[in-house]
């Protein structure tokens, strides 16, 4: 039988790259950079080129947003979020007496996880998209969109403020 392990950083430890070893490496926003940069620099050419330069311009635009969304994701360590919303969600005001983290912590990982996705975008302008695709994000959490709103906007508000800060 084969047995094998995930080693999970502990808070304050480099996302090392898995190839390179390289600090910093965030698969998810490179992933996630990489897909909007290629769709959008492959219709630019596509509209000027024609369908060449679209599958040439989605290959560039892909390393370029694939470096964007890279940039984006190092602002944002998802352990340490967790671990701030697990301190203080108690204190939040839109938080039910008596409700456990567990049933909030998936409408702040989509805050910070959609924060990543639209980076240019304010909370309010992307909440429709956010809405739509909450039913796939919740995962165990009992609350409705109405309900999760307020959680994913302070920890998108949060991610952004820190962005600023940078």
């Amino acid at each position: 039988m084969t047995t094998s392990s995930t080693y999970v950083n502990k808070p304050g430890e480099p996302n090392l790259d898995p190839i390179t070893g390289a600090p910093g490496a965030h698969p998810v926003g490179t992933g996630l950079g990489a897909v909007a940069g290629g769709m959008a620099a492959g219709a630019a050419a596509g509209t000027v080129v024609g369908p060449v330069g679209t599958v040439i311009g989605a290959a560039a635009g892909a390393v370029i947003g694939g470096l964007a969304g890279k940039g984006v994701a190092e602002l944002v360590d998802p352990t340490a979020e967790e671990a701030y919303w697990r301190e203080n969600y108690s204190t939040r005001p839109y938080v039910t007496k008596g409700t456990s983290f567990d049933n909030y912590a998936p409408a702040y990982r989509y805050g910070v996880s959609s924060y990543q996705r639209y980076p240019d975008q304010t909370f309010d302008r992307a909440e429709p998209s956010l809405r739509a695709d909450w039913e796939n994000a919740r995962g165990d959490s009992t609350l409705s969109w109405d309900a999760a709103r307020s959680a994913s906007r302070d920890s998108w508000q949060r991610v952004a403020a820190h962005r600023a800060q940078v």
